[in-house]
Order: structure tokens, then sequence, then C-alpha cells
């Protein structure tokens, strides 16, 4: 016979797919002997068997269920339906991982039109029992039966309304009488039957209802958007009720043990007096800091700091933890490693590292790319920030920042974001049918709602900024109010998740937040990894980012992009289009000095890490003009004729400039600007070395070898010019000329080419080019076509192509080390650093990989996971 239910007691952590992660997590902290109300739980097992036979509960798991119910009823000294102490419990989902909002849950099942009475009597708070059967009556009407859940919430509204009260809890007992009665209605006329009376029907259509929302449209949209499998699906719990809504003793909340959004330690939360748990997480009213908790109840509240504290130390993470207070006793009703932000996830690992509580290697594998990529959320630039006052505040939380237009419901944000505009969308409170338009959306702001919210939650776990509680809006059908102001549907709005500030209008973005500090990560994530991450990067701004990213030098400084700018063009044009060697060498004594310069910055940022610096290796054609009217104009300002541009221009025109004029045939064609960028490197490097004190061998790579006598020919005509340079000079300085690898012929040639350069590098661009014959500016459509065909698995100029490119790659390197033992090597391009490639390369005797700069920490990371798994596997 299949176990289809368990108790907390029969339960533990490790069965989270059996129990849910919820459903372990009660069952583990009844093991710790935490005050846990005591229930049973319904496994996953039994919602896929209720899910692919017709939505049916088996006469198996009904006996199971009622026999679960019978030993609870033991427990407690309680039975359903049961005229002098009726037992009540609340029903919940809880898959594997987490999902908070997605699926349903039902409270204060087991009440009727006779134990309600009972309920009045045994609290001697009237008030109390009828809104607890108000609350079985709403959740069971929406959760089980489908009603549109307004229907029921206007009612409340109105009363309100007609007696003049703010908050619901200034209705008394017979308001609620009232309520009950018009629910019961309500549930009449839209289900055409009476509300159930026997506890057990209630309890068995709750099952099938938790069951069902595995697989409601919020669900599987959630499971989408967090790569979450939809075969897991869903347990039930069953739960003796608690209640927080006894008077001014008790109180619900949601506590984590650190900040989720800044992982400081301590505990941050919220939570309401006489309120339901559910009251906190739906948004509906603003609750308390849970730091006042230790005014209105201070033991609950120490008794509360240290479940947590101990908590944490026994799962070894951040937890999240729903608790109710009853009467000033204190009962813990779930536990679950708490969503936090990417910032706060390093944080919290790097703190619960040094506290001791996880291992280095711990650490390095709980790591996740996304929260490294995320962690670097952009934030509005701090000038522009002091003449800007924010129209509206709230609680800030999720951090970051965005801009976009204003948006009111779900569906029109995912609309507007179809035609390409970035979303804030605006809401009273989200519920988790938003969950499309949270997706879509740059920010989410709220008018109601505290820091755990459903808003609040959703937006920190996805790494969308959040502002919520902003008590001054005011939501209409179409519009906000804050004051004065309008918010229509469109109006653009800055919203800072950091801060909680919302202001009108565009306010500019920094690209890169400095708020999180890898600076510790980096000396960890060395110590694991194979080989070392350096950045592709050439301008002063993009090595610093780099250098702050991690970087251990730079891979790649193209010399091309430093001649785009106008008055640079304007002169390389001018050697271009020279007609004699007296001409272009005039030209280059300009462009020396301004490639010198160029050096010293890279060298200055770089700060004295290795630098390979490629030279020029476009083709000439593309500095040239396009059209007539630019060959009038560059004639013009050179004091060349229209038909001099022209003829020039069209003789350098190529069919297929990839595979054309470019790269070292410059330097066989034009040695002198090889040796021009040759002398302004080393020269550079022994400036920066004098004023700077910092180390420096310059590394040259000469690009686009197919030849080991071509690449020996221009070597050596660099080192020529090079060492007349050095000749002014009274110190040595050690240099090394390589090449890059970007050419079939060239992997095939190797060792002969090897015997003259000093290092490689893969060109992974050009090199998976010419190995699929597939053009990298014309190949997304035919990738898209063999992507969706299943002919390929990954985009080869995303993922390193490990059949073609990386067996080219690999004789490439075979060879060259049999020439040299201790040939350096490394692999250039974006596709290095994805995690498929890095999982390959960390097979290769390389010494580095090199990409753009904020692809930098995830490839460490992944290299150190990887050292990591090669160590415990021996």
């Amino acid at each position: 016979m299949t176990q289809w239910v368990y108790l907390f007691s029969e339960g533990s952590k490790e069965q989270k797919g059996l129990l849910g992660g919820k459903g372990a997590n009660l069952a583990e902290m009844t093991k710790l002997g935490l005050p846990v109300p005591t229930g049973f739980t319904v496994t996953t097992d039994a919602c896929l068997c209720y899910l692919n036979q017709g939505n049916v509960l088996t006469e198996e798991m009904k006996g199971q269920i009622i026999q679960a119910v019978d030993q609870l009823a033991e427990k407690t000294q309680k039975a359903f339906g049961d005229a002098e102490n009726p037992l009540l419990v609340s029903v919940r989902s809880g898959s594997k991982f987490s999902m908070p909002g997605m699926m349903d849950t039902v409270l204060n099942l087991g009440l009727n039109d006779q134990t309600v009475e009972t309920l009045a009597r045994n609290s001697q708070n009237e008030r109390f029992a009828y809104d607890c059967y108000r609350r079985l009556l709403q959740m069971f009407g929406d959760v089980v039966m489908g009603i549109d859940n307004q229907k029921f919430e206007s009612r409340i509204t109105a009363l309100k309304k007609v007696h003049q009260l703010e908050f619901d809890n200034e209705l008394t007992a017979e308001h609620w009488k009232q309520i009950v009665t018009e629910y019961k209605e309500i549930y009449r006329q839209n289900i055409q039957r009476e509300f159930p009376q026997d506890p057990i029907e209630q309890l068995y259509l709750a099952i099938e209802a938790v069951f069902g929302s595995w697989n409601n449209q919020r669900a599987k949209t959630y499971r989408r958007l967090h790569d979450i499998s939809d075969d897991l699906g869903t347990a039930v719990n069953i739960q003796e009720m608690v209640f927080g809504n006894f008077g001014e003793t008790s109180g619900t909340g949601v506590v984590f043990s650190r900040n989720p959004s800044t992982g400081e330690p301590g505990l941050f939360g919220e939570y309401l007096i006489n309120a339901q748990g559910e009251d906190v997480v739906a948004g509906v009213r603003t609750p308390k800091p849970i730091q006042t908790l230790a005014d209105d109840l201070p033991e609950q509240y120490q008794q509360l700091k240290t479940i947590c504290e101990n908590l944490e130390k026994h799962y070894k993470d951040m937890q999240d933890v729903e608790f109710t207070i009853e009467r000033e006793k204190l009962f813990i009703l779930q536990t679950r490693n708490g969503k936090r932000t990417s910032k706060a996830t390093i944080t919290i690992l790097l703190d619960m590292f040094n506290e001791g509580l996880i291992t280095e290697d711990e650490l390095v594998m709980r790591l996740e790319a996304k929260d490294l990529e995320a962690s670097l959320h952009p934030s509005f630039q701090e000038e522009t920030l002091k003449n800007r006052v924010p129209f509206l505040t709230g609680l800030a939380a999720s951090p970051g920042a965005a801009v976009g237009a204003a948006y009111f419901t779900a569906d029109s944000a995912t609309l507007a974001k179809a035609r390409g505009e970035k979303v804030i969308l605006v809401r009273e409170e989200t519920s988790p049918e938003d969950i499309e338009g949270i997706a879509v959306s740059e920010a989410v702001v709220t008018a109601r709602g505290g820091m755990t919210s459903h808003a609040a939650v959703v937006a920190r776990g996805m790494g969308i900024c959040s502002v919520v509680g902003c008590e001054a809006l005011t939501m209409e059908e179409d519009q906000g109010i804050v004051g004065g102001e309008t918010i229509q549907e469109g109006t653009i709005l800055s919203v800072d998740g950091t801060t909680g500030s919302v202001y009108f209008g565009e306010i500019s973005l920094e690209e890169l937040s400095n708020t999180v500090a890898l600076d510790d990560l980096h000396e960890i994530w060395d110590r694991h990894a194979k080989f070392q991450v350096r950045a592709n990067a050439e301008t002063p701004k993009d090595i610093e980012t780099a250098m702050a990213l991690g970087a251990t030098g730079i891979g790649l400084a193209r010399t091309e992009h430093m001649f785009f700018e106008k008055s640079r063009l304007l002169q390389f044009r001018r050697l271009i289009l020279a007609d004699s060697l007296n001409e272009r060498l005039e030209v280059l004594k300009h462009l020396k000095q301004v490639q010198k310069d160029d050096f010293k910055f890279i060298y200055q940022a770089a700060q004295g890490k290795a630098t390979t610096i490629r030279l020029l290796d476009p083709p000439l054609h593309e500095f040239l003009p396009k059209n007539n009217d630019e060959c009038r104009e560059v004639a013009k300002d050179l004091g060349k004729t229209f038909n001099e541009v022209k003829r020039k221009t069209d003789n350098l025109a190529e069919t297929n400039p990839m595979l054309g004029f470019r790269g070292l045939r410059l330097g066989v064609a034009y040695p002198e600007i090889y040796q021009m960028q040759g002398e302004a490197i080393i020269e550079a490097a022994y400036e920066v070395m004098n004023e700077q004190g910092y180390e420096i061998q310059p590394e040259i790579m000469i690009p686009f070898t197919i030849d080991a006598e071509e690449f020996a020919r221009v070597r050596e005509s660099i080192e020529t010019a090079i060492q007349t340079s050095l000749a002014q000079y009274e110190q040595e300085i050690n240099y090394q000329i390589g090449t890059m690898i970007e050419i079939p012929r060239a992997c095939l040639v190797a060792d002969q080419i090897a015997k003259y350069a000093d290092f490689f590098s893969f060109g992974t661009n050009d090199l998976t080019q010419m190995v699929l014959g597939l053009s990298r500016d014309d190949s997304p459509r035919i990738v898209t076509q063999y992507l969706e065909a299943g002919i390929m698995q990954d985009d080869p100029f995303q993922v390193l192509d490990e059949d073609g490119v990386g067996a080219m790659m690999k004789i490439a390197i075979e060879k060259g080390r049999q020439v040299k033992p201790d040939l350096k090597i490394g692999i250039c391009g974006e596709a290095a650093a994805h995690p498929k490639s890095i999982a390959f390369l960390n097979q290769l005797p390389i010494n580095y990989i090199s990409c753009s700069p904020f692809r930098i920490p995830q490839a460490k990371m992944t290299l150190a996971q990887h050292g990591v798994k090669s160590l415990i596997k021996q």
C-alpha cells in the first residue's frame, strides 16, 4: 500500500520532494521540539496521482486522510464538528521549491453554523468567531469554488462605508454575523447549493483545490520564469489552527533571520496584532516592523528571535519564518530558506562563511550566476538625484533603479512590453494573478502592503526593483492620485527600489552599482580555479570596471577601436589614402603619439596587470567613406580631389572583407603601421613603469596568422622597430610577441607558428565563423532555424562548438606545446565565458580566458565550482 499521508512526526527535511518544502520543514521543526501546531501532509505523489487520474481522490487516499484526522483529534483533544471542542485546521500548499503566493490556502476549515457558536462560547469572543467564519466562507468560495473574491470584499467595503469605518478590525460581532449571512448567500447564488456544513467534505474539497492549483495559470507562469519542473506536484499540509486574531495579545507575522534586501544580520519582518496570516502577505493592512513586537509582546519577541537564530544555524541559510501568537503563546507555522536579493545573497553567504556556519567549498558551490549578474543593479546618478524631489515614497522592498511608463494592470503592462516599452507596474496591491505583469516590468510600485507582501517577495525573487506601501497613493480605475498629482497610463516614472522613492520623469541611470564588494570572493575563487580570467577592454572606463570585477589582466585590447573618433578617423584616412611611403610615415608620426597616449592610459588603468594589445585587425575599407557625398567631404578635409579619394576607396573595396585584406596582411603590405604600433606600445610601457612604478611586460598580439613564415617576417619587422626605440632608454624591457589563432590552417600548422610566437590567443568568433562556414554577422537567422529544428543545441557564437571549434583548438594546443611546453595560451571571446564553454575549457591546458568585464565574476565563479567538484570526485 502506498503511503499518501505523513504525520509531521514521521517526516524530515530530507523529504522535500515527497512532502514539499513546507511539509518537510514542518516535520523537521517538529523533530527539533519547536512550537509547531500539529498536523499532517498529503504528499506530492498523491497530487500527481490525483491530476493523472481524472482529478479524483482515491478511496485509499481518503482512508489515510481520515486516519490522520483521527490521530490529529487524539493529539489535540478536539474533533471535527464537535459541539464542545471543535477541531479547526488550515489547508496549505507546499511544493518542493518555494512558490510564494502562487498556489492556494484555506484557513479555519471545520467551522460551520454550529461550531462557530461553540467557538464563540469557548473563546468568549463572538466577534473573533464570526470573523473566522467569514474568512473560511471567503477563502473557500474563492479558492475551492472559484467565486470572484471581489464579490466578497465588496460587501465588507460597503458595510464599512455605511458605518463610516476605516479598518476591518473596527467591525463588531454583529457586523461579521451580517457578513456571514451575505457570504453564504453569495455562495448559494454562485454555486447553486449551500455552503458544506460537513468538515470532512470541506477538507476533501480543499485538498482537491490545492492539488488543482498546481496547474493554475499563475503557478505555471511562475514555474516557467523560475525554471521549475511541471512534474513535481504540490503537497498539502493540514495543520491545527492557531489564531492571531484573538485580540490584542494575539498576532501574526513573517520574519526573516536577516535582511532580505541587504543581507544585514538581525530580524527583519513585519507583524499585525489581532490578525490572521493572510492579512500580512496579502498587503491588505500595512503591518508594523518586527522590532516593535519587542514593545508589544517582549517575551514572545525574544523567543521568536532565539528560534530564528537556531533555525538559521540548523539549515545553514537565512530563514523566512511565519509565526502566530495566540493569547501570548508563540507558534511557528513555517520556515524555509528565505528569498533575498542577489546583493543580499552574496553578503549573507560571505557573512556565514566568516561566521564559520558554512565552509569555503559550500560558499563557492552555493553562489549562482544569476545572483552575480543581478547584484550589479543599476542606480540613479547621484548628481542628478540632488536636484530631484520624489513625489511619492514607500517601503524600499527590492533594490535597484528603473525608468519606464506607468501601467495599472498586468495585461496592459504585458501589451506595452510587447510594443517595446519599458514598463512600471503601478497597483494598489499585487496578487498572484499579476505574475505576468510583474515579470515584464522594470519596477513595481504598490499603494498598500509591506516588505513581505506578495509584490515585495516576488519582485525580490525576480531581481526587479520595487517600492511598496506608498500610502499617499490612491488608485482609481485608470489612474493613480498622489495629492494634487495624477499618474496617467503611460506617465514616465523613475523608481528607486533602494531608497523607496518614486519620481516623475526620466532620471539617468549608472551602468554599474558599486554597492556589492566582490573582493573577498575573488581571492576565494582564484584559489579553486584552474586558469585565470582576463578582460576584453581597451577604454580606461572598461578596464577600471574589469579590474573592479576581478579581472586578472587584459586579454584583448583592440587598437582599431581607438581610431573611430572623428579627428582620429580623419588622420587614419589620410594614412590609408597616402600616395607614398614618405606621406604615410609623416602621418604615422602623429598617430604614434596618439597611440602612445592610448597605451599609457591602458597600462595605468590595468595597474601593472598582464595586458595584451592586439595590433590593427579590421579591413582598411571600414575606415573609408561609404558613398560619394562622404568621399567629397573627405577629399575636402584632406586637400585631395574627389577622384583620388573615390579611386582609392574603390580599389580597397572587398567582396568578402572578413576574409580579405586585414590583420597580419596589413603588416606584410604596410609594415610601417605595425612598426609604429610596436614602438608606441614599448615606449608607453617604459614611461608608465618609470612614472607609476608598475612592473610591465608588454604582450603584443598579431592577428589573423595563417603561416609561420608570414608571422616570422612581420615579427622581425616589429622587433627591428622596437629595438631601435629601446636604444634611447637605459633599461631593458621584457616583452612578448604572440599571435591570435583564428583561422583553421593556423591550428593545423601551430607547431610551425609556435617556433616564432611567444603565446597563442584563440579568437573564438572568427575561428567559429571559419570552422562552421557561418558569417558571425549573418548567422542569427540560420542558427535560429537550426536551434528550432534541433540540429544545433546551442548558438555556436554563444557556446563553444566542442566537436568542431574545440577539436581545432585541441590540435593547435597540442602542436604548439610540442614545440614550446610552456607556451602561454589564452581564449578570447564571449563564448569562452559561457558556463558550458568553461566546462569544456576546464579540461584543456590553457592559462586564461578573456571576456567582457561584466561576465568576469560569473566566469570566475564557474571555474571555482569546477575546481571544488573535481576535488570532491577525488
